[in-house]
């Protein structure tokens, strides 16, 4: 069974940065693409980033292209999102995701694991 743990979130200013960082344990962590979604309060589960099995393929929202960077290290068993020039309107729980299927991962309704969430509050 996989269980994904991510930690980072938190509280900052309009114009900075955070990184979340999310770890996979259970399973073979190279066998799965990887994700982060982020639902903000009264609004449906979004997509923010994927990126494939072995790192060569990413994916980005429009609203976060050039401001967000998915990574992931397969050392470390652990998929990063760096946020930079963080808005008001990033602010929501993000959640990772994984999934052995790429077009499974990209879907939120067909994504297999998913993390508890961690709550970004982007001040203004």
């Amino acid at each position: 069974q996989v269980q994904l743990v991510e930690s980072g979130g938190g509280l900052v200013q309009a114009g900075g940065s955070l990184r979340l960082s999310c770890a996979l344990s259970g399973r073979t962590f190279a066998t799965y693409a990887m994700a982060w979604f982020r639902q903000a309060p009264g609004k449906e589960r979004e997509l923010v980033a994927a990126v494939s099995r072995g790192g060569s393929s990413t994916t980005y929202a429009d609203s976060v292209k050039g401001r967000f960077t998915i990574s992931r290290e397969k050392a470390e068993d652990t998929v990063y999102l760096q946020m930079n020039s963080l808005k008001p309107e990033d602010t929501a729980v993000y959640y990772c995701a994984a999934d052995q299927n790429w077009f499974n991962i990209v879907t939120p309704s067909r994504v297999s694991y998913w993390g508890k969430g961690a709550l970004v509050t982007v001040a203004s």
